[in-house]
Order: structure tokens, then C-alpha cells, then sequence
């Protein structure tokens, strides 16, 4: 089958994305095939069971189908975005295994978590707004990157290839990004001590 004139094993890695964005099934299989074995080494490699591994290379290319019209190649190439889709759909799959029981000490001080107060909760509403407030007052990049850091967990190293930077520049943007926050964040706290 062709493309564009081409043989799709000769597209380049955005093209083949783009055409898979658009629907097209030949195009997608064609993605799918270039990349399949990669995406299987990453999972097999975090996960260690090769039936969870196959589960997760599936998840990965539904992603990719459903965000590929959103994919940015300054951020980085087709492979880095989708090994680091893989990456951390393992990661989420080896969390979801490792579920820690509680220890029955442990279940009052959960319990006091859900059944708060409504003044408690109003409060806590408070402070995800002072935070969602000081994240949004930082510039774009560093608020990116505390974002992936502190929500996604992601290590300095899987936000360097997911942007396309240097590891010491995505290490800088997370320091700096902190060093804000607490500097914003740090008064409030203590009127609130």
C-alpha cells in the first residue's frame, strides 16, 4: 500500500502518525508494525511479564491513536513520545500491582480524611487554589515541568526526553519552579500555621 507516492515503510515517523491520526487503518497498522517491538522491549523491560506487557503495548498505541493529532515534534521524535507513553503506562501498571495494605493503625488517620468537616474541605479547596494560582504565575516551561514532576511523577530524565531538552535544563526548570513555589507559597502557609 502507498501513500503519498510512497511505500508507508518509507514515511517518515510523523508522517505515519499524522496519517494514523486521520484514520487511516493501513496507516496505522504501519505504525503499529514500525514501532511494536520497541514499545513491547520498554514495557517487558519495566513490567517483567510478558502478557501485562503486551496489555500495556496495546494501551500505548490507543494513545498514541487518540493524541497523535496533538503530538508537537519540538518536544521531541515520535519515538521518545511514544516511549515515554509506554514508559509510563508501566510505570501505572507496576504501581497498580504493588497495592500496600493498610495497617489497621492506619485506617482512623485515613478515615479522618474522608469524613472531614465541610470547613475542612473548604479549606483544603483554599489551598488548591493558592497552589493551582502559583503554579499558574509561573513561566510556561517551568510550570510544565513541576506539573510532570509533581502530578505525573515523572524523574528529571523522562521530562528531559519528553520535551527534547538537555537533563540538566529540565533539572534547572523543576528547581527553580519549586524554589518559586515555596518563595509564593511559603507566607501564606505560615498565616495559615
Amino acid at each position: 500500500m502507498r501513500r503519498l507516492g510512497l511505500p508507508l515503510g518509507r514515511l517518515s515517523d510523523e508522517a505515519l502518525l499524522a496519517g494514523m491520526a486521520t484514520g487511516a487503518p493501513e496507516t496505522a497498522l504501519a505504525f503499529v508494525r514500525r514501532f511494536q517491538r520497541m514499545v513491547f522491549g520498554i514495557a517487558v523491560a519495566v513490567v517483567d511479564d510478558p502478557q501485562l506487557a503486551e496489555d500495556i503495548a496495546q494501551q500505548t498505541f490507543e494513545r498514541a491513536w487518540r493524541h497523535a493529532q496533538v503530538y508537537d515534534s519540538r518536544r521531541g521524535s515520535v519515538k521518545t513520545w511514544l516511549g515515554t507513553i509506554t514508559h509510563n503506562l508501566a510505570i501505572d501498571a507496576v504501581r497498580a500491582r504493588k497495592a500496600t495494605p493498610v495497617s489497621p493503625e492506619d485506617l482512623d488517620a485515613l478515615l479522618g480524611i474522608v469524613t472531614r468537616t465541610p470547613e475542612q474541605w473548604a479549606l483544603a479547596d483554599e489551598a488548591a487554589s493558592r497552589i493551582r494560582a502559583a503554579v499558574a504565575g509561573l513561566p510556561r516551561q517551568q510550570a510544565r515541568a513541576v506539573v510532570m514532576a509533581g502530578i505525573y511523577g515523572m524523574t528529571a530524565r523522562q521530562i528531559s526526553e519528553f520535551e527534547g531538552i538537555p537533563l540538566g535544563t529540565a533539572k534547572t526548570r523543576i528547581r527553580t519552579a519549586m524554589g518559586k513555589l515555596r518563595t509564593v507559597l511559603e507566607p501564606e502557609r505560615a498565616d495559615h500555621d
